[in-house]
């Protein structure tokens, strides 16, 4: 039985003008899948995913997450949703509990299960120290963390993070691999864009490589790499920038390794 897709694109596109940022992209992420949203700096990741969480209302195609199109039936497609932009916007005067617990009266989950979730989640990213202290004493880590709990405080069916590593330390960033994957293991979807292939290569089941708003290649790290002595890097380079840039980027390599 194929596995139920919880986010799906199908030919989402976004104009600006004569610009099209993103054309026609159409693809899936599955239950228990976390799929690796890769591509160079403009390549139209940030607006996809800011279409998929409903911010942006697309030109053409649609999104939807669990069968319920965001456009048209929002409410719906984001209570299925947890998103965390690549700059969360967080209410500085609240405290990291109070950020929680508006959350949760946001989603309209019952006051006792979000107090519990939120001290489970304060717990589990190491924040509990620091749970009633005003956000905007919190540092840019803390801040990041603190967005991905929220995101994660009504169970939703999927997440969409945008850049969550950035401002991690590598033992949170350790965390947030572990909660990812434990998303996944209990049948959520996962998309994430990076730009950290490392941990794309090793993280992720599938990735999505981008280029001018266009799908340029989909598959395993493995199934793309081709090769024992290939990396996604290798891959992404050659794709994204031609043999020319990927030769290059290796001579330099060599030459710090010399």
């Amino acid at each position: 039985m194929e596995e139920q897709a919880v986010i799906r694109l199908e030919e989402l596109s976004k104009s600006y003008g004569p610009v099209r940022a993103v054309d026609r992209l159409s693809f899936e992420v599955r239950r228990g899948e976390l799929v690796g949203f890769l591509g160079p700096n403009g390549a139209g990741k940030t607006t996809t995913l800011r279409m998929l969480a409903g911010l942006l209302e697309p030109s053409g195609g649609r999104a939807l997450v669990a069968g319920f199109d965001v456009w048209r039936q929002p409410l719906e497609a984001k209570r299925r949703l947890g998103y965390v932009p690549d700059v969360p916007v967080l209410y500085e005067k609240l405290s990291g509990r109070e950020f929680l617990a508006f959350v949760g009266e946001l989603w309209s989950v019952p006051e006792a299960v979000a107090g519990r979730r939120a001290r489970e989640l304060l717990e589990l990213f190491g924040l509990a120290g620091q749970a009633d202290d005003p956000v905007q004493s919190y540092s840019r880590g803390m801040r990041q963390k603190l967005a991905i709990a929220g995101a994660l405080l009504h169970d939703p069916a999927a997440l969409v993070l945008d850049e969550p590593t950035i401002g991690l330390d590598p033992r949170s960033a350790r965390l947030l691999k572990n909660v990812l994957r434990d998303f996944c293991r209990r049948g959520g979807a996962v998309l994430m864009s990076t730009h950290v292939l490392e941990i794309a290569q090793h993280l992720c089941d599938r990735v999505v490589i981008l280029q001018n708003g266009r799908l340029l290649a989909q598959g395993s790290p493995e199934e793309l790499a081709r090769g024992a002595d290939r990396s996604l890097e290798d891959v992404f380079i050659e794709l994204t920038g031609g043999e020319e840039v990927a030769d290059l980027v290796r001579l330099l390599g060599e030459e710090e390794r010399g």
